[in-house]
């Protein structure tokens, strides 16, 4: 008979409890941004067309605009846009071979963070 052999794998991997570094969580953000402009892109083409549809199509979209939901919803689409924009940035720097060390891919992180949340808070008080 074989002796079990103990391993030092996880049994039941709580996701939950995991700590990830700074990289993956800005990694992540960075693919769900791109997720929600793909999405986003389907109500800013119907948006576009209603409006060059008619003078009437380009007034109710002009009313719809106004709207609290519509606001937020453009406020998301463009927070996703600005976020992915400058974690783009960030990987473009690293293609030129600045930052690939661990400690540059933390701080780069940290700056694509501060950068992103002080032009979304921008961009949500230009809308509102």
């Amino acid at each position: 008979m074989k002796k079990a052999v103990k391993s030092q794998r996880p049994v039941n991997l709580d996701l939950r409890t995991i700590k990830l570094p700074i990289t993956a969580y800005t990694s992540i953000l960075h693919r769900i941004s791109g997720v929600i402009l793909f999405v986003g892109l389907a109500i800013m083409l119907y948006a576009l067309d209603k409006s060059l549809d008619s003078p009437e199509g380009f007034e109710d979209v002009k009313a719809g605009l106004t709207s609290p939901l519509a606001k937020l919803v453009a406020w998301g689409l463009l927070s996703a846009l600005l976020y992915h924009l400058v974690a783009g940035v960030r990987h473009l720097i690293m293609d030129m071979g600045i930052g690939e060390t661990l400690e540059g891919g933390k701080l780069g992180s940290k700056i694509v963070i501060v950068i992103s949340v002080v032009v979304i808070v921008l961009a949500g008080v230009w809308i509102w």
